[in-house]
């Protein structure tokens, strides 16, 4: 049990505890090599088994250095205990794509100096865990969450690795008694749809909850699911081979672009771990190959399930598709126990059946079979963070890195799925070409999946990042947010008589449209960006904006705002923001109360075309409020159209020499203010600057 299934955070006593995390680590480290026992000579530890990943040398070491890594990191110990192989094992392989292979040639170490590696790792850990303070329940800022997370890692290694041990040649492996496949095969019983109710799911893990969880479990995220139908069992060996007969490889238009792509690359004809030899149909398991097992499930890429999901579509003339993440856990709910708790999985699941998959209707709950265990289940669902997501210090890029749109989750577990994997928050992606020990079940739907709850991927553009953190993020050096600050100094010189509308023109990211969203009634914010104008909108509509910003270097910082955060939950809907050119405005941007233009005029390629005819858009009476730092550059206006910071007639002639010349004939001004801002661009490097504010009151006729 204490190698399969998770440790609870709380428990009776700090000694009890201690040696449940003692027992975990110790059995989970067992388990690892005695996965890698099947291994029968040590050349095949150096055999790339899976073109686009490291040789199997590489995850050996890599779970031990795993520990000494985040307990340096985490000043837990101060000494390493092979320096040069806790830099050659700390970091894996995430391809970009099938055909980014890694062709960098290593000087791998002796399987034998590998395992004395692991050895020693293995006695400083347990001394680590025999010495290290203990309180309970364990959170994560505690030296017992960081065995935890090593414990947790090294299962996902085991699970991995085994793929990547059943792409070795069978001459390199030999059967294991303690590694049982199952012998029960026979023909697959026929699928079927049935019905499952839709309804309103809340997703996401809490930090009072029992269990250890990766970053992307917590945090809330709500769906609104429509009725739906889901087969009863996963897709059989059999139920897959129908489509591989009718040439599915074969015929593009059950494959998306990406899936095109990548059939191209690999001339792929059937599933990754079959064969066809002799005109006999045989699979490939962990240390053998077997006659193709009918009424186990098919173990596929994202890519090859969603062409199956075509080609069934265009069969039943219905609207078939994977499950999404918010569907699987509507099935979840059938199943009340969770690991740890349950006495017995029930599901093949945990090591706790066998050391293969098996018959998909085996284990039954409410109708359907495997709702977990067996192979995992690919969904249509594109993995990022709930809302409130937040890396953990001392692995920030566990789950990061695959918030790009490009690495779907898959669900519930396989035959092998251990700890964390095998509980009812857990969540895990890959990318959609990738192999595991994944297989699917189909949904009947009209509902498209993206309309259940929205992809939320992090702005990664260090331009438009710059201004995320510019405008959303926490003050520098005791310098007042620009945004807030100019609005604010702005509305304490101006009697207002109307609230009624403004302008936010030049608007960025948006943060000034929000301020002024809190005395207006309607508030329209323009940018001639549209890539700006994408993430204002994005924050109003999905309620949270996410951005990189960088440290140093390569490296980055994780940044989320979120409306509520910022108290705009409740006057984001008085916001309208539209790309748009500020000298070139629709007719419908006018009669405002106040126009803001906020760092935008020295970067028009007319500053004096905008300010003659901005009058018409005002309401008598109204305000225009001009903020710039002057900084005119000939990359965006002629210098024959500077409004100042030049010479005429030999004198000196300032921008609100300038201002004062083209506003006048329709302006009064009203008061003149310094706005200082920052604007950070890495960790140790910021601009400072003053913005001139200027305000100017439209005279009444």
């Amino acid at each position: 049990m204490y190698a399969t299934r998770t440790v609870p955070l709380t428990g009776h006593g700090i000694e009890q505890k201690r040696q449940e995390l003692k027992l975990a680590f110790n059995h989970t480290w067992d388990l690892y090599e005695s996965l890698f026992s099947v291994i029968n000579n040590d050349q095949a530890y150096f055999v790339k088994a899976e073109p686009l990943r490291h040789p199997l040398i590489f995850y050996f070491g890599h779970t031990a250095t795993f520990y000494i890594n985040k307990l340096k990191l985490g000043k837990f110990i101060e000494q390493r205990v092979n320096p040069h192989f806790e830099s050659m094992f700390a970091i894996g392989v995430d391809e970009m794509s099938w055909d980014d292979l890694d062709e960098t040639h290593y000087q791998w170490p002796s399987v034998a100096d590998v395992k004395k590696y692991r050895d020693d790792v293995k006695s400083l850990v347990n001394t680590v865990i025999d010495e290290l303070p203990l309180s309970l329940p364990i959170s994560e800022g505690d030296p017992a969450w960081i065995i935890l997370m090593g414990i947790e890692h090294e299962r996902i290694h085991l699970e991995t690795s085994s793929v990547i041990i059943r792409q070795l040649p069978l001459a390199d492996v030999t059967p294991s008694p303690f590694w049982p496949a199952c012998t029960d095969t026979n023909a697959a019983p026929d699928n079927r749809l049935l019905s499952v109710a839709g309804g309103h799911i809340s997703l996401g893990k809490t930090d009072e909850e029992n269990t250890y969880g990766w970053d992307n479990e917590y945090g809330s995220q709500t769906y609104q699911v429509s009725d739906f139908k889901a087969s009863k069992y996963l897709v059989s060996n059999q139920e897959f081979l129908a489509f591989v007969k009718a040439d599915g490889y074969r015929h593009p238009r059950y494959w998306n672009d990406e899936g095109k792509a990548w059939l191209a690359f690999t001339q792929a004809t059937m599933p990754r771990f079959w064969r066809k030899k002799d005109g006999q149909w045989l699979q490939r398991n962990l240390t053998e190959e077997i006659p193709l097992p009918l009424n186990w499930p098919v173990e596929v890429n994202q890519l090859e399930a969603k062409a199956f999901c075509n080609w069934k579509a265009e069969q039943s003339q219905c609207p078939i598709r994977l499950l999404t993440e918010a569907e699987w856990y509507l099935l979840r709910q059938n199943i009340d126990a969770d690991s740890p708790h349950w006495d017995e999985a029930p599901g093949n699941i945990e090591l706790g059946y066998y050391a293969s998959s098996c018959p998909v209707d085996r284990f039954e709950h409410e109708g359907f079979c495997d709702i977990i265990g067996n192979v995992w289940q690919w969904t249509e669902t594109s993995i990022d963070g709930f809302q409130g997501f937040q890396v953990h210090p001392l692995y920030d890029d566990f789950s990061t890195p695959t918030f790009d749109g490009k690495h779907n989750l898959i669900k519930g577990g396989s035959w092998i799925s251990t700890g964390n994997e095998s509980i009812k928050a857990s969540r895990y992606a890959f990318r959609r070409h990738f192999y595991q020990h994944a297989g699917f079940r189909y949904v009947e739907s009209h509902q498209a999946p993206e309309t259940m709850a929205s992809l939320n991927i992090y702005e990664t553009d260090e331009l438009i990042s710059q201004y995320l953190e510019f405008h959303y993020g926490p003050e520098y050096f005791a310098v007042p947010n620009f945004c807030i600050h100019g609005v604010q100094a702005c509305l304490r010189e101006i009697q207002l008589t109307r609230h009624h509308r403004a302008l936010d023109i030049g608007c960025s990211v948006g943060r000034a449209s929000f301020e002024l969203a809190k005395t207006f009634d309607h508030v329209d914010g323009i940018d001639f960006s549209a890539r700006f104008i994408q993430q204002a909108y994005s924050l109003t509509e999905q309620g949270e904006k996410r951005y990189t910003i960088r440290t140093e270097g390569d490296l980055v910082e994780f940044k989320c705002v979120t409306l509520a955060e910022l108290g705009y939950q409740d006057i984001a809907n008085k916001i309208n923001f539209v790309q748009g050119d500020a000298c070139n405005l629709k007719p419908q941007f006018g009669q405002y109360d106040l126009i803001y233009a906020s760092n935008l005029i020295d970067r028009l390629s007319n500053p004096k075309q905008f300010l003659s005819a901005i009058h018409q858009r005002l309401n008598p009476g109204g305000y225009l409020v001009i903020a710039s730092p002057y900084t005119w550059l000939e990359e965006y206006t002629d210098k024959a159209n500077w409004l100042g910071g030049i010479k005429v007639n030999g004198e000196n002639f300032t921008t609100l020499d300038g201002l004062t010349e083209t506003l006048i004939p329709h302006f009064e001004l009203v008061a003149v203010k310094e706005i200082p801002f920052v604007i950070r661009e890495t960790k140790r490097k910021f601009q400072h600057s003053l913005s001139e504010m200027t305000i100017w009151r439209h005279r009444s006729t």
